[in-house]
């Protein structure tokens, strides 16, 4: 059902059927596609701020990605309808909307461009899609093919979905000049003060083409007839009307009828997308519609290297050698499509960065601590342009943004060494200057500030769970995540000053986390495992006493990321978390999922349970649970929680997800909607992606930078008899062989200049490739 190319890394899926929802994602500077094994595709635009240019059928609201998006018959889509002229056999590519089985299907994605497969009556197609790096325009190509032995005449019809634009004013017509479909809209708006950005939006939606129609079809009523999109009316006659749409909905279809001989080929060329005005669009035609180009289909047109992995798991080597790294790089460099990118998400996309180029990942810490407010804490959303503005969740009172920080300027320093940037100046939006170590100082002053009586942090409307909106609004309610989460922060800053020189703030930032961990256990420590936090009312949560939502995964790990927990403690709280938040498909955020609203919690408990934040298999705290593990040296339950979170050819068709991206989460409440659980969100937005490759690199193969170079101390499974990784680091590569040795009692690692001194640390050169031996111990995991 799913084969790969280890080679190139492309994914093919055989069949429509068996997971209808599997996607997969291209991008650019300026836009994004989402599209579906079946043809459906979801694409927003930057102008700057994201928008659409091919809608639904109906009136949409603006808004962000969105989980686990349903597709209708009606959702749109790039899609061939093929007619045999001969006996009117008519059957679209890729599936729907006829929805007609073909004789072979496949749905191949690649990291720069997609394209499916079919085979129907000795009739090859292919229909692929590419981006060009810096144009909000798709380029699509078909290619069919007569395999058998009798001429065929055929129609053909390209069919790109435009839908309903506005209720101000929309329309679409066949212009010969510009050779091609153009739909004209108007952004609705009220207000005299948004004409003028009004006039400024890509309000045209176009489909060119390379080769003239026999026909063509505008009004979206007038093609489908009383047929509608599976049979339409349009396609019986023997051509496309020429007809437009005046105040109807739009649609661009083109008609071609062709007769093939025995082994002819036809390829046809169209460009579809947005434009201010026609001469946009001719300027993209005369730019993009000549020869297609090697795609591209990134954010920038310059290749950034990333680790290769050898091992014995095939599909890890292939998601990771493949697709995580460009995950990672999509979340850093586009900012999830967003002008506003909320601070934690950004930080952490940074984060990733960090490991593929550094300089990203130093740029993203010095815009965020530019906007720095004058009381130390970050605003709530990152501003990208200018004039962006926060928006939605960025108008939320939270109050765990400083927090990651430390975690993401401590990745960039192990990561590049370039301890200068801690003095760099940094000028924020009233004038002021302060370095980049005084602004995290004075950021980690703020968390210690925000806390109540008892020592514990404040969560306001919410914490990293951003619909926990009802625990402390009032200015009593701590969360116990951010609480540990923020004497991890407290420790880690309290290292990088340690190493700057300010021995007596690194007194205090350990002092103040010390007593924090102390509060926590005092408060958050229920005798089996540590609770989430403490409500307005003063009511504790999270704890074996509660009903729903008793156990949440986030407070076990972070009370052993941050060192709060005790060995015993440790020991706890990961056999309660096996015990009832595990699954087959990986860590549950929580359990059992609310089910109800509880009005001292919040929004999370009205979103359905299993989804999202509520009972989800959530692979970002999935990811945090995996790092606690190996910080505890439990390397073969980190690394069975690792595989759960891709999919897998065993447990693909449950899930529906392709191994292209890991998705925010996967369905749980495993035990309450068994017939759900485990089905993906398909949303490729989320943090995990960032800390998985970081796991990967630092913790799963040991190689994590210091001041000195980089230090290696694996974590390999206990299965796995041997392994190899080559990254970039510093300007210089490192080629590491792992070898388990049933000779040798401790890690042994040498590299061609002999072993590695006692601190374990390889004294990287720029521009040279080291090739590092490691011996482990047989079966240690």
């Amino acid at each position: 059902m799913i084969t790969h190319n280890p080679n190139t890394g492309r994914v093919m899926l055989h069949s429509p059927l068996t997971m209808p929802r599997a996607t997969t994602f291209l991008w650019n500077r300026k836009l994004i596609l989402q599209l579906n094994c079946r043809g459906f595709v979801t694409a927003q635009h930057a102008q700057p701020e994201p928008a659409k240019y091919s809608h639904g059928p109906s009136l949409e609201a603006k808004t962000f990605m969105q989980p686990e998006l349903p597709h209708h018959a009606h959702h749109p889509g790039r899609f061939v309808y093929i007619k045999d002229e001969a006996d009117e056999h008519l059957y679209s590519v890729p599936h729907e909307p006829v929805r007609h089985p073909t004789a072979s299907f496949c749905f191949s994605a690649g990291d720069k461009d997609v394209w499916w497969d079919n085979r129907e009556r000795d009739i090859d197609t292919r229909w692929s899609v590419q981006l060009p790096p810096d144009d909000a325009v798709e380029i699509w190509q078909l290619e069919v093919r007569n395999t058998g032995e009798r001429t065929r005449q055929l129609s053909l019809y390209p069919m790109f979905s435009i839908g309903y634009m506005s209720w101000m004013s929309q329309a679409a017509a066949y212009d010969g000049d510009l050779g091609g479909i153009l739909a004209r809209s108007v952004t609705p708006y009220q207000k005299l003060e948004d004409y003028p950005a009004i006039r400024q939006l890509k309000d045209m939606t176009f489909l060119l083409h390379d080769t003239p129609p026999d026909s063509w079809e505008a009004s979206r009523e007038a093609f489908e007839g009383e047929g509608g999109i599976g049979a339409p009316q349009g396609i019986t006659a023997a051509r496309l009307a020429n007809g437009d749409a005046a105040y109807e909905s739009p649609i661009a279809v083109l008609q071609y009828r062709r007769t093939l001989a025995p082994g002819e080929r036809l390829t046809l060329k169209f460009l579809f997308g947005p434009a201010v005005d026609e001469d946009e669009v001719r300027r993209l035609g005369q730019r993009h519609l000549g020869q297609v180009r090697a795609p591209t289909g990134h954010a920038a047109a310059e290749e950034i290297a990333s680790a290769r992995l050898h091992t014995p798991n095939g599909e890890l080597d292939n998601f990771v050698n493949h697709w995580l790294a460009r995950q990672v790089r999509y979340h850093g460099e586009m900012h999830r499509f967003t002008t506003d990118p909320q601070t934690r998400n950004y930080l952490q996309d940074a984060m990733g960065m960090c490991f593929l180029a550094p300089a990203k990942g130093a740029e993203a810490i010095a815009r965020t601590l530019s906007q720095q407010l004058e009381d130390g804490n970050l605003p709530a959303g990152v501003t990208m342009t200018r004039d962006a503005q926060l928006k939605y969740i960025n108008r939320v009172p939270h109050t765990d943004y400083c927090v990651w920080l430390p975690f993401t300027l401590r990745a960039y320093l192990d990561e590049s060494g370039d301890t200068a940037l801690l003095d760099t100046p940094i000028e924020d939006a009233r004038g002021r200057s302060a370095t980049v170590f005084e602004r995290v100082t004075l950021a980690m002053r703020w968390l210690m500030d925000n806390c109540d009586h008892r020592g514990l942090s404040l969560i306001a409307q919410g914490d990293w769970c951003d619909p926990m909106n009802m625990v402390g609004p009032a200015g009593i309610g701590v969360s116990g995540w951010l609480s540990m989460a923020t004497v991890a922060a407290l420790r880690a800053w309290s290292t990088v000053a340690n190493a700057h020189g300010d021995e007596a703030l690194a007194n205090e930032m350990r002092t103040h986390a010390q007593r924090m961990a102390e509060a926590v256990q005092r408060h958050l420590w229920d005798g089996q495992w540590f609770a989430r936090g403490i409500t307005d009312q003063g009511r504790t949560f999270g704890t074996a006493r509660d009903e729903e939502g008793r156990l949440f995964l986030n407070p076990q790990s972070w009370a052993i990321l941050a060192g709060i927990a005790s060995e015993d403690q440790a020991a706890h709280v990961i056999e309660a978390a096996q015990r009832e938040l595990a699954s087959p498909y990986g860590m549950m955020i929580l359990a059992p999922a609310y089910t109800r609203m509880h009005e001292d919690i919040g929004r999370v408990t009205q979103k359905h349970p299993g989804t999202a934040e509520n009972g989800s298999i959530y692979n970002h705290a999935a990811a945090f649970f995996i790092r606690a593990l190996y910080k505890i040296n439990r390397a073969d339950l980190a690394y069975a929680e690792l595989q759960k979170m891709l999919p897998t050819e065993g447990d693909a068709s449950r899930r529906e997800q392709l191994p292209v991206f890991v998705p925010n989460y996967y369905r749980g409440a495993v035990h309450q909607l068994p017939r759900t659980a485990g089905r993906s969100s398909q949303l490729f937005h989320t943090g995990a992606a960032s800390w998985l490759y970081r796991i990967i690199i630092e913790d799963l193969f040991g190689l994590r930078g210091c001041e000195d170079g980089l230090r290696i101390a694996p974590s390999l499974p206990s299965e796995w008899a041997q392994a190899r990784i080559e990254r970039p680091f510093r300007d210089a590569t490192v080629d590491v062989h792992y070898e388990r040795d049933a000779n040798v009692s401790a890690t042994e690692v040498s590299t061609e200049d002999g072993p590695l001194p006692p601190d374990g640390v390889l004294r990287v050169r720029p521009g040279h490739r080291h090739r590092v031996q490691v011996r482990l111990p047989s079966g240690h995991g």
